[in-house]
C-alpha cells in the first residue's frame, strides 16, 4: 500500500536535483518490488518473466548488481 500522496509530496519537495539517486531507487522499486492491479498483483518484472528469489529481495538485486 502507497503512502497517502501528501506524504510522498512532502518528501519528495526536499530533492533538487533531477539525477538525485532516489529516482534510481523508486524506479527499482517500482518495476521489481511493488506489485500493480493491472498486472494481477505482479510486478512489472514478474509479468515480464523476470523472477527474483530469496527472503530479502533488495538484498538480492543488490548482490545481483554488484556482480556485473
Amino acid at each position: 500500500m502507497d503512502p497517502p500522496k501528501g506524504n510522498r509530496e512532502k518528501v519528495m519537495r526536499g530533492v533538487k536535483k533531477k539525477d538525485s539517486p532516489i529516482f534510481d531507487g523508486y524506479q527499482i522499486y517500482h518495476n521489481y518490488f511493488r506489485p500493480h492491479m493491472s498486472l494481477d498483483g505482479k510486478t512489472p518484472s514478474e509479468a515480464c518473466g523476470i523472477e527474483i528469489k530469496g527472503d530479502n529481495k533488495w538484498i538480492t538485486v543488490i548482490q545481483n548488481a554488484s556482480k556485473k
